[in-house]
């Protein structure tokens, strides 16, 4: 990583003030001679305003009205997000917070939305740092934010253009905030801790966020077609995995994780949470995220992965698969289990049955299957009681959760996560497991230390359920002839999409 050049020390005597020859760049930094700071910020060529807007403004716009007139007459103050410090001087790679993101499509950091009250609703202003550009030392001495560290981002007018929001400076914003003082004022908290301590806590916070969550349930087109691009690219992952398995039995669940993580970057994209690349007893361990243990002929490998798309939906994606290429006789019993509570779950979809359904109808099935293999003997109702509950000893989560700009999306939503019904136009996992610890001696030896999901990724439609991921194979013996198919065409070219 490029650091700083070695500098001299400063000329402190009495003819060369310190102030009129030297810029100080913080603690770490040495300082700039007045001279190379003056020669860094003059004569640079002036790039045009652009004249490109986001596709998607309108989208935008119209959930911000709808924001407006569920919380209105209060300001309302929706953070975009800091960046966070890995280690010392050297940051995680940013992404914008969820709310932030949904209602003005800005991925930048350091960013705040305020929509004021006024009459028939809310004026928005994005609050924006201006550039640090060749016209300011900054350019080149501020590692964080300067163009020629990080490259250009968008100032106030760059971004009023791009995103159809008014734009102030944000040096003014606690100012502003303050000129609102005896107004209801409620912040998304948490989010960017400056703008915590710029207004005091209210009440009715905590509104901004759960109502941005009930209004994310239901997915638009535009997010659709992007979910449904981010499993199309998660499934190219898995094919490249599955290539790339005779490497990992050399080199382990590394290059499992490294492999699928490549595809998403090829494709211009991202990972939209850590890829679980857990082979043989690691898949007990539910999110297993080390991915350092080793990739041996005659386990099973359970790849839980999704690719995260530019504009940041993500695909939720797992398969459980023989490293070698064949289900050995007991890992296929326990496999087929799993697979029957998947597809009894998917097909109880539809709108207007409870969210928890899912959950249950795997559940039981589950439960089914754990007493035909004798590890369970008491009657199935009996097992699933509220003061049972023996299943959940090797099931260990629940069944489904919904999708979207997070991979556990809508949290808060007070009309999903076992309250609510399905509507047209959610989108949710179904993922049942069963998972036997390698030293759970409950359990018959020969499945001990194997783990099994199945994941996919649910559109819920006028009449039904769609399985966006269904075009990945969840079969056993598909996923046999599909793994021999992929072997037989050789290493693949990531370049391919």
């Amino acid at each position: 990583m490029t650091s700083w050049p070695s500098a001299p020390e400063p000329d402190v005597s009495a003819d060369h003030p310190i102030s009129e020859h030297w810029v100080y760049t913080g603690a770490h930094r040495p300082p700039m001679p007045r001279a190379l700071t003056d020669h860094m910020t003059h004569k640079w060529q002036t790039p045009p305003l652009p004249s490109d807007q986001h596709p998607e403004v309108a989208r935008f716009a119209a959930r911000r009205d709808a924001l407006s007139r569920a919380l209105p007459g209060a300001t309302l103050v929706i953070p975009s997000g800091n960046y966070k410090v890995r280690s010392h001087d050297t940051d995680y790679r940013f992404r914008t917070t969820v709310d932030f993101y949904y209602l003005t499509g800005c991925q930048d950091a350091d960013v705040v939305l305020v929509m004021t009250p006024v009459a028939g609703g809310h004026v928005a202003t994005l609050y924006v740092a201006p550039r640090r550009d060749q016209s300011t030392h900054e350019f080149f001495t501020d590692s964080r934010y300067g163009e020629l560290w990080v490259g250009a981002r968008r100032g106030l007018r760059e971004t009023a253009q791009y995103f159809a929001i008014a734009t102030r400076d944000l040096a003014l914003l606690r100012d502003d905030l303050a000129g609102l003082a005896g107004t209801e004022i409620l912040v998304e908290r948490g989010v960017d801790a400056p703008v915590d301590v710029m207004v005091a806590a209210a009440p009715r916070d905590a509104m901004i966020a759960a109502t941005l969550s009930d209004h994310r349930l239901v997915k638009d087109a535009f997010e659709i077609a992007q979910l449904r691009a981010a499993v199309d690219f998660t499934i190219l992952g898995f094919e490249d995995v599955v290539r790339a398995l005779p490497t990992a039995q050399r080199r382990g669940e590394r290059v499992i994780e490294g492999v699928f993580n490549l595809r998403a970057r090829v494709e211009g994209n991202d990972v939209g949470y850590n890829t679980i690349a857990a082979s043989g007893s690691n898949a007990t361990i539910l999110h297993w995220m080390e991915n350092n243990g080793p990739v041996k002929d005659g386990d099973l490998l359970l790849l839980d992965a999704g690719v995260e798309v530019n504009e940041l939906y993500t695909a939720d994606v797992t398969r459980t698969m023989p490293v070698n290429g064949r289900f050995s006789p007991a890992q296929r019993r326990l496999y087929d289990i799993v697979l029957r509570a998947s597809n009894a779950a998917i097909a109880a979809l539809r709108p207007g049955i409870p969210f928890i359904t899912s959950h249950q109808t795997a559940t039981r099935v589950l439960a089914e299957g754990l007493v035909e293999l004798g590890i369970l003997d008491h009657d199935i109702d009996t097992i699933l009681r509220k003061d049972r509950q023996l299943h959940r000893r090797y099931t260990l989560h629940g069944t489904s959760h919904m999708l979207g700009l997070d991979v556990h999306d809508c949290t808060l939503s007070r009309d999903a996560h076992n309250e609510g019904s399905l509507e047209a136009g959610y989108v949710m996992t179904v993922e049942p497991g069963l998972y036997f610890q390698w030293n759970d001696l409950t359990v018959p030896e020969e499945y001990r230390g194997i783990g099994i999901r199945i994941e996919d990724d649910i559109l819920i439609t006028n009449d039904g359920a769609v399985n966006l991921s269904a075009a990945l194979p969840r079969d056993p013996d598909a996923i046999e002839s599909w793994m021999a198919a992929l072997w037989a065409e050789g290493p693949g070219d990531l370049s391919r999409s």
